[in-house]
């Protein structure tokens, strides 16, 4: 048995040299700008980000709560951070260390996408509370909010008796964006990412008219029960299918096809399958099959109304990564913050947040682009995901910065690992051969994004040590 040859990736790679000077560029002055953002961002006491941290990670004592109060209010502090989407070995570690520092040392939690349940002791009696969770969904704002909460919580700063009553204020708050505001946002959305898939113009152009009718869907279907969302994500991918498929078969331009996909990018599982993958390599087996699954089960869904549109008006044979009319290496560049704009607007961030974001999507971007020189396109992503994990927890430690979480979402989606899957189930559901190879590539994808994050997290976590280290240090001795 002979082994074929393989070249190195660098020398198969099609990274342009423009585009790698580009990439080079920007994320030089990326860390260069958010370098300068992080010294002139000074904490209150005059420490910096890291000191303050190590001083503020000693937590202290609220007093005791009565266990019925406490059970109330951390099961409703787990269920908004499940809808904010965290990952549940972070919900179960905030729980905890919330229900310590409120006099409950010996409380115990089993935290689960669908559900959460809470333990505690009280006088040698055992009290326990269980409720359904994942079944909100939370602006940008509001998980800002959210993770501020339980942040004073885990600290102290917060008596777990008022945490429903800050929770049920944050959830009532209006939005930093009206609607208006939204829907002129989610066609330049919508238009940004078929740049990134590569559109041609008219891709753009088509990718920006479908957007404006998905806004409204989307928006729309915030006011719809959770029951009905499988019908809304069918009739958006069946609508923007039809439109899309009916234009490629009367245009000899094959760069119109990614417009099919773009408008649909905010119903793509990326962060949704991503964190499965981290929960799963983390031990979290039930949680991450469980979120694995709804993912998997949603990308059915698109590519059932793709496939259907498909069947109606019939599919040009053209090649859906191709495009006619390159708009050229700057372009994505731009897509880039465009993206970064419309998505913070459209998901209503918090205003001072959105320029944060920005930083974490281009140097998530610009690494995903160097990585590609030296590997392949599944590899590339896990150099985006772990250049933007120290760069997130960096950003969240700024005072107007957000937390990680807030700019993991919009980068999770800019690296698009659901993309390609969506592509890859059609494929298989349509019986096409490269169904199977794509969904490969989309698993490999999605591991690749969560190993990023994780060896993020350990660079920032070394970070972490050395700088409290270095904080206690320069305390003074105990009188």
């Amino acid at each position: 048995m002979v082994v074929p040859a393989r070249q190195p990736g660098i020398v198969t790679s099609e990274v342009s040299t423009t585009t790698l000077v580009i990439a080079l560029a920007v994320l030089a002055a990326s860390i260069l700008l958010l370098w300068y953002l992080v010294r002139t961002q000074r904490t209150p006491d005059g420490e910096d980000g890291w000191a303050a941290a190590a001083s503020r990670s000693r937590p202290a004592r609220t007093g005791h709560v009565p266990a019925g109060a406490a059970l109330e209010a951390l099961t409703a502090m787990g269920r908004a951070m499940i809808g904010s989407g965290y990952p549940v070995g972070l919900v179960q570690d905030a729980l905890e260390e919330i229900a310590t520092v409120n006099g409950l040392p010996g409380t115990h939690a089993v935290v689960l996408p669908t559900s959460i349940i809470v333990s505690t002791a009280e006088r040698g009696r055992t009290k326990t509370r269980a409720v359904s969770a994942g079944g909100g969904a939370y602006t940008l704002a509001q998980i800002d909010a959210i993770d501020t909460l339980q942040t004073q919580a885990r600290r102290g700063d917060i008596s777990a008796a008022a945490i429903p009553h800050r929770l049920t204020e944050i959830t009532a708050a209006d939005p930093p964006f009206g609607r208006a505001l939204r829907l002129a946002a989610y066609p330049v959305l919508s238009a940004s990412i078929a740049v990134l898939l590569g559109a041609s113009w008219a891709g753009v152009l088509v990718a920006g008219l479908l957007g404006v009718g998905v806004g409204l869907l989307l928006v729309f279907a915030e006011t719809v029960r959770p029951s009905y969302s499988a019908l809304v994500i069918v009739g958006a991918a069946l609508g923007v299918s039809i439109v899309g498929l009916l234009v490629a078969r009367t245009s000899v331009d094959p760069g119109v096809l990614p417009s099919v996909v773009a408008p649909l990018v905010m119903f793509l599982p990326g962060g949704l399958l991503t964190t499965a993958v981290i929960e799963l390599a983390t031990g979290h087996i039930v949680s991450g099959a469980a979120r694995a699954a709804a993912g998997a089960m949603r990308l059915v869904l698109l590519a059932a109304g793709i496939v259907a549109a498909g069947a109606l008006v019939g599919v040009p044979e053209v090649e859906l990564s191709a495009a006619a009319d390159p708009l050229g290496p700057v372009a994505p560049w731009i897509a880039v913050a465009l993206f970064g704009l419309a998505i913070g607007v459209f998901q209503s961030a918090r205003r001072g947040a959105i320029g944060w974001i920005l930083i974490v999507l281009y140097v998530a971007y610009g690494a995903q682009v160097i990585g590609d020189l030296f590997l392949d396109g599944v590899l590339s992503a896990l150099v985006g995901a772990a250049a933007m994990t120290p760069v997130a927890i960096l950003v969240a430690r700024q005072r107007s910065g957000p937390p990680a979480i807030v700019s993991f979402l919009p980068a999770f989606w800019l690296l698009v690992p659901g993309a390609l899957g969506l592509v890859g189930v059609t494929g298989v559901i349509d019986g096409s051969d490269s169904g199977a190879a794509t969904l490969v590539t989309t698993a490999a994808t999605m591991v690749a994004i969560a190993l990023g994050v994780l060896i993020g997290l350990a660079a920032t976590s070394s970070l972490r040590a050395a700088g409290s280290r270095k904080a206690e240090g320069a305390q003074p001795p105990p009188t």
